[in-house]
């Protein structure tokens, strides 16, 4: 009986030992240039992984108008088994947090709810605006669910309008969210762990393949707690609308249904794409987003030049922030968005707006305006997912730095009359930094920082695992 628990004790060693190999033979078999496919979701065919259910999940803060005194939640549950008061009209309760567990007495705030149905299952949505609120102080609050709660969120309110503002810019997450956005989002939040708004350029998801819920589920996923530690504002790209008569004369774009229930965003956006432009005030920067499929697709380019020239000539703060999902300039070989360059441009320019956001080209690029002589606007196009472009050679010649094959993030810091600005790698790498410094637009400098950034980078590839040339990964 000894002998034969002995053996039984040199058998699992060896048995795990040859697991080891086995593993270790299959990673490096893995190993770039060699690996298989990944699917655009981490979720096998026939699994429901994202089914809405009593609890409440997909919670995230948005700004207010005045992020000072206010900002906005939504969240989703599963549909109510029997109509019920308190599940028709569920609440966020909110509180000055506090460090006993007893924070004293809740206010509610009633949400709006609506529903959407997906390939996981009817959901309801629910939206609500939190208003009244005091400057630069740390709320606790949570959601209702049916007959649940959340756990108890913090969310911190803007500051004064003099108080320094980090901020972090995510160019589009898109594809294989969970798998490959995640990594990106984490190390941001650790590289600034002061953040208090998150910007992201549109794309968020990939859609319309049949996994559109699955794609949100995961985008909630990655974004993880940053979607209630920092206020979220996203644009709109072309991914988030989807084709309705396709391949027919009466072939438009339409909004998808996730994007107006996923997001409780300011109403105060441009005629015609009310629902999909916003502008709000965050401590000393004025931040406007703008719709680009909108303006490109659907004949708004026109309403939302004019809304955006209204909005910034009416900004009482120092510094201003455009940000849009089609780039002005655009990086990657035969894209040309010229509806904007003719309509939005001109208005950013003019306004002198000092950062302009961009993403949809999924390369990495910098640039200043029509006349290179002025430190803004600058003009920034970045990428996070995992789908990877290759730049053209106009980007080569008119942009710098560029990269291709890099999943990167970007961290804004914001203090009297300066802006610092760093785009990082994946790794947390320095990839491009710069300072634009002055106390106006018209005096505003930029001065280029060197030091400690990795070397530029290209595709080293000759295509894709799936055969595409034009492309550099995914």
């Amino acid at each position: 009986m000894r002998r034969a628990r002995r053996h039984r004790r040199l058998a699992l060693p060896l048995a795990l030992g040859l697991a080891a190999l086995c593993s270790a033979a299959s990673l490096a078999a893995a190993r770039p240039g060699q690996t298989e496919v990944e699917p655009n979701t981490l979720v096998p065919k026939g699994v429901i992984r994202y089914a809405p259910g009593v609890f409440p999940d997909r919670i995230v803060a948005t700004p207010a108008q005045d992020a000072a005194t206010g900002f906005g939640v939504s969240w989703r549950t599963a549909l109510p088994a029997q109509p019920s008061p308190v599940i028709d009209a569920p609440v966020v309760e909110i509180v000055v947090a506090g460090d006993s567990p007893d924070m004293g007495p809740r206010r509610r705030v009633a949400a709006r709810s609506s529903t959407l149905a997906g390939e996981n299952g009817a959901a309801e949505f629910h939206h609500a605006h939190v208003d009244g609120l005091q400057p630069d102080t740390l709320y606790a609050w949570r959601v209702q669910g049916v007959g649940t709660w959340s756990p108890w969120m913090h969310t911190r309110t803007a500051a004064a309008a003099d108080a320094p503002l980090t901020l972090l810019y995510f160019g589009d997450t898109q594809n294989k969210n969970a798998s490959l956005s995640t990594r990106v989002l984490r190390e941001a939040h650790r590289q600034a762990p002061d953040a208090k708004l998150a910007l992201f350029a549109g794309d968020l998801v990939s859609g319309g393949d049949g996994e559109d819920d699955n794609e949100w589920g995961e985008w909630f996923d990655a974004v993880g707690p940053l979607a209630t530690m920092v206020v979220n504002a996203p644009a709109p790209g072309n991914h988030e609308y989807r084709e309705e008569f396709e391949d027919t004369p009466q072939e438009r774009r339409v909004l998808g249904g996730h994007w107006s229930h996923a997001f409780a965003l300011p109403a105060n956006g441009a005629p015609g794409a009310e629902a999909t432009s916003y502008w709000f005030d965050y401590q000393n920067v004025r931040v406007v987003v703008l719709d680009g499929t909108s303006a490109l697709d659907l004949g708004t380019a026109e309403a939302q030049a004019v809304w955006l020239d209204r909005t910034l000539a009416a900004n009482p703060h120092p510094w201003s922030i455009a940000l849009i999902h089609q780039p002005m300039y655009s990086p990657r070989q035969d894209r040309d968005n010229v509806a904007l360059r003719e309509r939005v441009l001109p208005v950013l320019e003019r306004r002198r707006v000092d950062l302009v956001l961009q993403g949809h080209d999924h390369v990495y690029g910098r640039r200043a305006g029509e006349d290179p002589t002025r430190a803004t606007p600058q003009y920034l196009v970045s990428v996070v997912g995992a789908k990877q472009y290759r730049l053209s050679d106009d980007a080569r010649r008119d942009m710098a730095p560029t990269a291709e094959d890099t999943q990167l993030f970007q961290v804004i810091r914001l203090d009297g009359d300066t802006l610092h600005y760093e785009s990082r790698t994946a790794t947390g790498r320095l990839y491009d930094a710069f300072e634009l410094r002055g106390a106006t637009p018209q005096t505003r400098t930029l001065h280029e920082i060197t030091e400690g950034r990795i070397a530029p980078r290209d595709c080293a590839r000759d295509e894709t695992l799936k055969g595409r040339a034009d492309r550099c990964w995914g």
